[in-house]
């Protein structure tokens, strides 16, 4: 999972730093013998080498040889404008090129050094998306969804307002839904091997911990198939109930429906169990 280029291209073009600009500056170096990559650089400019490396970022197909570039503003110029600016476009291309670890550990150099700088949201954003454009298929360990999450978080809670907190925004909830998923993919595994209160207590996270997820369906209906496998008819009902008021027209009602109905039973709330108390704090409003 990657940003959008749409994010990529709006966060290089700030401050003027736009591709036609930077080209520009770049054409003109070559004309006045600009600086050849196996070159020192000592002698050029602090913004002769940063455009140079802007160039070849924006133009390359590899991030790489933009680092060089970089790298050396930082080293020749250190603790300037072009010096800070270096460090996070160093993070942007190491990202770029799917090189993670060493994102990671540029974006949150940065954001020791200037935490209170304009492009930290940003830096915060990149570290985020290293944990973020990792998640993989939900039969993976879920350890980097967890911390894509928590990073997502801090942007979205450190720089409201940004474009880079409503992006997160989007992101956190489509890792939310993938950990969900995960919870799903373990209580089938049990339910399709009779294991059915180990099957139970996955669902029972989908429906406590993530219930605002696309599974919630699904897990209410598992449920109502693992209850009523366990003769437990007062459990069933009353998650096919919940199921019936918040999902009526979802097909995995329909599907408990019919479970209950060839037992002889109705989709309603009894008993006294956990799902009796979600029936009664989320349909009918009692949370005493």
């Amino acid at each position: 999972m990657t940003g959008t280029g749409a994010e990529r291209s709006g966060k290089m073009g700030r401050g003027g730093r736009a591709a036609l600009l930077a080209s520009a500056l770049v054409l003109a170096l070559g004309a006045c013998g600009g600086p050849r990559p196996d070159e020192s650089l000592d002698g050029f400019s602090a913004e002769e080498i940063y455009r140079r490396g802007e160039f070849l970022l924006e133009t390359g197909t590899r991030a790489r040889g933009s680092l060089r570039y970089f790298r050396e503003v930082e080293r020749i110029y250190p603790f300037t404008d072009w010096a800070r600016r270096a460090i996070i476009m160093q993070a942007y291309a190491h990202h770029r090129d799917r090189n993670y670890e060493e994102a990671r550990a540029t974006a949150q150099r940065f954001l020791d050094q200037y935490p209170g700088d304009p492009d930290a949201a940003w830096a915060a954003y990149l570290l985020a998306l290293t944990f973020y454009d990792q998640i993989e298929d939900v039969g993976r360990d879920q350890g980097l969804t967890f911390q894509a999450l928590v990073h997502l978080r801090r942007v979205i809670e450190e720089y409201p307002g940004t474009e880079y907190a409503r992006s997160a925004v989007l992101k956190f909830d489509l890792a939310f839904d993938h950990l969900a998923g995960k919870e799903m993919e373990i209580g089938r595994y049990y339910l399709r091997r009779g294991n059915y209160a180990a099957a139970i207590n996955r669902f029972r996270v989908v429906v406590e911990d993530f219930q605002t997820t696309s599974h919630t369906p699904e897990a209410l209906h598992r449920l109502v198939e693992s209850y009523l496998a366990l003769g437990l008819r007062d459990e069933a009902q009353t998650a096919a109930a919940i199921l019936g008021h918040n999902f009526r027209g979802n097909p995995f009602y329909d599907d408990s429906f019919r479970l209950l109905t060839r037992a002889g039973l109705a989709p309603e709330a009894r008993g006294v169990g956990w799902l009796r108390q979600i029936y009664r704090q989320t349909i009918r409003g009692e949370w005493l």
